[in-house]
């Protein structure tokens, strides 16, 4: 009867290490997961605001050159305009007048 006890504890010591070592694997990949969300959401951030930094200097009109930036984009709005102008003549043109 004595070996049945030892036996049941050494079972019982066998699932208990098994449980405890079981949680301690979930709860380490858990952390795991958590530190890989954070440094996604950091990263993702930092990208953000560097784009925003580099839009920034992009379109500000203080920096040197943004008056040519500014006239470039002016005379593409230009060409945009004509080019629908010419889309819309000919259109015009095909259509039936009735």
């Amino acid at each position: 009867m004595a070996n049945r006890d030892s036996g049941s504890s050494s079972l019982g010591t066998l699932l208990a290490g098994a449980v405890l070592g079981a949680a301690g694997l979930a709860w380490w990949l858990y952390t795991k997961a958590e530190e890989r969300q954070q440094n996604t959401r950091q990263q993702r951030s930092l990208r953000l605001s560097r784009l925003a930094e580099h839009e920034e200097q992009v379109f500000d009109p203080s920096m040197d050159g943004g008056a040519v930036q500014e006239t470039d984009l002016q005379d593409k709005v230009q060409q945009l305009n004509q080019a629908i102008d010419d889309v819309r003549r000919q259109l015009e043109s095909l259509s039936p007048q009735g």
